[in-house]
């Protein structure tokens, strides 16, 4: 079992940053894929991004293509996202994930992934 407890969290005004931080434990390991999606208020959950343990690659949703980062220690068994430039449109409750055998074509699809955190709100102003 995982689990999974993200923070960082806040409001901000548009154009500012932010940094989210989900921190893991449990049955993790370097086979484990972890990801950021979010839910804003009536609308369906969509990816953010997604970082797998090996490889070095990076999967991200086009619309946070340029502005978001998602990095991990896996030292700290911890992953983040750096959001910059920050929009109205992405005030949303962001929830970590975990998942085993996580592969690139289903990096971003939230049936991928087995855990998920209590989530972190992220309102943006304008």
């Amino acid at each position: 079992h995982v689990q999974l407890v993200e923070s960082g969290g806040g409001s901000v005004q548009a154009g500012g940053s932010l940094r989210l931080s989900c921190a893991a434990s449990g049955s993790t390991d370097r086979s484990t894929c972890l990801a950021w999606f979010r839910r804003a208020p009536g609308k369906e959950r969509e990816a953010v991004a997604a970082i797998p343990t090996r490889g070095g690659f990076t999967y991200y949703a086009d619309f946070v293509k340029g502005r978001f980062t998602i990095s991990r220690d896996i030292a700290k068994n911890a992953v983040y996202l750096q959001m910059n430039s920050l929009k109205p449109d992405d005030t949303a409750m962001y929830y970590c994930a975990a998942g085993l055998g996580v592969q690139s074509w289903n990096a971003l699809l939230a049936n991928s992934y087995n855990y998920w955190g209590q989530g972190t709100q992220v309102t943006v102003s304008s």
